[in-house]
């Protein structure tokens, strides 16, 4: 069962700072809800995608994913490659690479997610580890582990669920 739901942090949980969220704060299940920041996505010097229209996912342990509009994103610039993974809340997810690269997954889409989670459909989310991904002015970092996709800026505090050590979170 997990213990930790944003009602209370765990003692090892770092303390916000000025105008900084805990990610211990955030619900479990995860809340989506609009984000009016500037969301930049790169390869290289080509923009991918770019929005200020993007859905904000906020789940306990976890920085928050930034899904963006597809008519905000060059789908041109993206391929479907293998794999799927399912998500308890938001259903399967498909995963897409660069178009001409090597196959590595940088970005991912739910195509029928559940009601709680329907604005999500026509929306991708990004690898900030894998694509240069930026909010406002800010370079996001990614979350620890080769399979989460959280964006962690400096407004965040953890410490973040993806490190071997974090599994039972």
């Amino acid at each position: 069962m997990w213990e930790y739901t944003g009602k209370r942090r765990p003692p090892f949980a770092a303390t916000p700072g000025s105008g900084q969220e805990s990610v211990w704060d955030y619900p479990r299940p995860p809340a989506l809800e609009p984000s009016t920041r500037r969301v930049r996505v790169l390869h290289g010097d080509t923009v991918i995608a770019e929005t200020a229209r993007a859905l904000r996912i906020a789940e306990t342990a976890s920085p928050p994913t930034y899904d963006l509009p597809e008519d905000d994103v060059d789908l041109g610039r993206l391929v479907g490659v293998p794999g799927r993974s399912f998500c308890e809340w938001k259903g399967a997810a498909r995963y897409y690479g660069l178009a001409g690269g090597d196959g590595t997954a940088v970005a991912w889409r739910y195509d029928a997610p559940p009601a709680a989670y329907a604005a999500l459909r026509g929306h991708l989310a990004f690898y900030p580890g894998r694509v240069a991904c930026f909010l406002d002015a800010e370079r996001v970092r990614p979350q620890p582990g080769g399979f989460y996709g959280g964006w962690i800026t400096d407004d965040l505090v953890g410490p973040f669920k993806g490190t071997p050590d974090t599994g039972h979170w």
